[in-house]
């Protein structure tokens, strides 16, 4: 952003800020060439919303065409802190210990947690999440993922980004092959509750914690459905366009596109541009083409 905004000025060329999260659905708008309003599911790790707080499980209203400049918030995961902010992202535990304290059982994440990270790293986590220090909160659907995965204890610390949320899709994808007829009804964008009695499986052998993960994505998916068709009433949109890396998981997008799809939606993802950030510059430069044809800037 400071790179663009001196460019910018030494052009004398407006600058034009896009939002993350939009940039990833105009992405898929511009690629495909949708004319219509669309309603837009960014999910990924993290992206800066337009309100200062971190954001990464979002639905957005994305007007279509040449109007593709215009969007608003709609609805989006419930909020997680980040306890240690950017370091919660690379240890899953933190995420973890953030919903148990959100649940009013904090005084669960050292008995819990003390023994497979130590002691004061699960007494100094407690502390911060009780005095709100340095705890920012974040939407991200990655961070719940984080969450799910530190609950079960299938991963405390990730090496890799993304490491803790393929392998609870890995486990989840087994599971779900070998029990296709599973079904978790979940209507809502609060996760807390499902991630809260993975914590009673942890330990308990790999075809529970496979149970667990499908569990999670399950509701997850019916989460997202259940908000994005109401959402679609609401604002009589039938077109549904997927952004962002978390789609990279084939469960949650295979279960998500296939509850739209009933509904009588039209869902669209990116082809060529990719769902990570990798197409992010095309929304960009989509959105700003369109707010300079626009004259909104």
């Amino acid at each position: 952003t400071h790179l663009a905004l001196a460019l910018a000025d030494r052009l004398g060329v407006p600058s034009i800020p896009v939002q993350h999260h939009h940039a990833h659905i105009a992405a898929v708008q511009a690629e495909l060439g949708l004319a219509e309003p669309v309603i837009g599911l960014a999910l990924d790790g993290a992206g800066l919303g337009d309100d200062g707080s971190v954001w990464g499980g979002e639905l957005l209203r994305v007007e279509g065409g040449c109007g593709g400049h215009g969007w608003r918030r709609l609805a989006h995961l419930h909020p997680l802190a980040l306890p240690g902010g950017d370091l919660a992202s690379r240890e899953p535990w933190r995420l973890a210990a953030a919903v148990l304290h959100d649940l009013g059982r904090g005084a669960e994440i050292e008995s819990r947690f003390a023994t497979v990270v130590g002691a004061p790293a699960a007494r100094t986590v407690r502390a911060m999440l009780a005095q709100r220090l340095n705890c920012p909160t974040t939407t991200s659907a990655g961070r719940w993922f984080d969450a799910a995965a530190g609950a079960l204890g299938v991963s405390l610390r990730q090496t890799r980004e993304a490491e803790a949320a393929i392998a609870l899709e890995r486990m989840a994808a087994d599971w779900l092959r070998a029990n296709p007829d599973f079904e978790f009804e979940w209507t809502r964008l609060d996760l807390r509750p499902v991630v809260a009695d993975l914590f009673d499986l942890a330990g308990a052998g790999v075809p529970a914690l496979a149970r667990g993960a499908a569990r999670f994505h399950v509701a997850l998916a019916n989460g997202l459905a259940h908000a994005t068709i109401a959402a679609a009433d609401a604002q009589s949109i039938r077109h549904i366009v997927l952004g962002g890396g978390c789609f990279v998981n084939g469960v949650l997008r295979t279960r998500l596109a296939c509850a739209l799809t009933r509904a009588g939606l039209f869902v669209h993802r990116p082809r060529a541009s990719g769902f990570g950030d990798d197409g992010v510059a095309l929304g960009q430069a989509w959105v700003g083409a369109c707010a300079v044809a626009a004259g909104s800037y």
